[in-house]
């Protein structure tokens, strides 16, 4: 089914861009400075909205032709036809269609129902989503989870590509999953050639330290790219 695949949703967003300027700065512009701007924090916003598989944001200024005349038998007639006449050559050329505005993209995978995610999506960030869509067309009219959701809805595109390989586990069993791979990968590094007492030993403080059937704790935090300095200090 397009956007459902298990339990993961592919969420696609276009949201138009108003013409217009923002301290003399055009407002696509500004958007894509205020997303810079996220870069600059621990973590990105997007790290407290539940479910979270991954995302990516992005200003759409236009949509870029690359391709040319295909190598069809009447290409080199066009080529031969063209030393006497640009415009035969212009001619051949694709016609080009460019966007009517700029449009803020929004495309995420995350695990559950569209509706829950975008309203707990509203509630966890709804400061920083005034910020970056407020110059979008229509977005004036968003005030509250509900409003927040028909417009998104208004957005959308059918999706059918997924980034994410585990579809059906909720986002705190996959950042469980990674983190008792990377925390087993080291023990199995640093218990080796030790004797096999002291390895028994090792590996039952390993399954306390680690409580591979809590999901909650022990695990990687949402957006974690790198260990804590106590999760250091536990290797």
């Amino acid at each position: 089914m397009a956007n459902i695949q298990g339990n993961a949703y592919a969420l696609t967003i276009l949201s138009p861009i108003i013409e217009g300027h923002f301290n003399e700065i055009a407002y696509s512009d500004e958007i894509k400075a205020r997303l810079e701007q996220w870069n600059m924090l621990p973590n990105s916003p997007m790290t407290r909205v539940p479910q979270t598989y991954l995302c990516r944001y992005f200003v759409l200024d236009d949509v870029v032709i690359q391709s040319t005349p295909g190598t069809d038998i009447f290409g080199p007639i066009i080529d031969l036809l063209s030393i006497f006449s640009d415009k035969v050559r212009r001619g051949a050329l694709p016609q080009e269609d460019h966007l009517a505005s700029k449009y803020l993209v929004f495309s995420t995978n995350f695990h559950g129902e569209l509706e829950p995610y975008l309203r707990a999506m509203w509630n966890a960030i709804g400061k920083e989503i005034i910020h970056v869509w407020g110059f979008c067309y229509g977005f004036k009219l968003v005030h509250d989870a509900d409003s927040f959701v028909t417009y998104m809805k208004k957005c959308q595109l059918t999706a059918s590509l997924f980034f994410v390989g585990s579809n059906d586990e909720s986002l705190d069993e996959q950042l469980k999953a990674l983190y008792l791979k990377q925390q087993f990968t080291n023990f199995a590094l640093r218990t080796q050639g030790m004797p096999v007492a002291e390895l028994q030993k090792e590996f039952n403080d390993f399954i306390l330290r680690v409580e591979p059937a809590n999901v909650t704790g022990p695990s990687w935090k949402a957006g974690q790219y790198r260990l804590d300095q106590h999760e250091r200090t536990a290797l």
